[in-house]
């Protein structure tokens, strides 16, 4: 059994990713911007705690990390949270992940939602914030992350494009497969999981990401951008 923290698990992969681990008898942390979002209230019955925070406020992204570290070291963490209005996509899919990161605990496991997206996103930082630039960004993050936390295993997700209310009802990919694979890094086997960390993942498969996110310049320069922003620094620690 294992203690995970799903992140803006109020309703599609999010929740799924919940369901799927308390049906294996893990422990889970759901995370939601407010518990009247929660699609399923039956859920909140089931797990091991809640916490509640809107990730694109930077203060209370700071206050959550706070508030999780509180439940102990996680198993693992899955940052499912994600939007893709370009108003927010900079805070809630690559500044969230990078601060919860930075003051919590390190996890045995660290599981991020990428996108396929990612691929035609810019590496300039400064003149992005689309949200394919974030994809590319936070998916550059865990590669810099599985170099530098090696007690970590860091791996990013590309879920596929499924019918969830951010993908949209006519979304062609399926929605149990759009889950399965970080159920699966967050819960398996260390000795299943190749690569054991840095891996980029579709459908239980391990693939090639964009290059720019295995180059140890650009890591840097995505590192420094998110502690100009934050002003916290993510330390080399297990």
């Amino acid at each position: 059994m294992s203690l995970v923290l799903v992140t803006g698990a109020s309703t599609g992969l999010g929740l799924a990713t919940v369901t799927a681990l308390l049906d294996a008898d893990h422990d889970v942390v759901l995370h939601a911007r407010s518990a009247d979002r929660v699609e399923d209230p039956s859920v909140l019955d089931r797990v091991a705690g809640t916490a509640y925070a809107d990730l694109a406020d930077l203060d209370a992204t700071v206050g959550l990390a706070g508030e999780l570290d509180g439940f102990g070291r996680f198993d693992a963490v899955v940052h499912n949270a994600g939007t893709m209005d370009r108003s927010l996509a900079t805070a809630v899919n690559v500044v969230a992940p990078y601060v919860l990161t930075a003051l919590m605990r390190p996890p045995g496991r660290s599981i991020v939602l990428s996108s396929g997206m990612h691929r035609s996103g810019t590496t300039d930082l400064r003149r992005g914030g689309s949200y394919s630039d974030t994809k590319l960004w936070v998916t550059a993050l865990t590669m810099a992350l599985a170099g530098r936390r090696p007690g970590t295993l860091s791996h990013a997700v590309d879920p596929g494009w499924v019918p969830t209310r951010m993908g949209g009802r006519s979304a062609p990919d399926d929605l149990v497969e759009g889950h399965r694979t970080q159920v699966w890094l967050a819960s398996a086997p260390e000795e299943e999981i190749e690569p054991r960390t840095g891996g980029y993942w579709h459908h239980h498969e391990s693939r090639e990401p964009h290059p720019a996110t295995r180059d140890a310049a650009f890591q840097a320069s995505v590192l420094e951008h998110l502690e100009g922003l934050t002003g916290v620094r993510i330390d080399d620690r297990d």
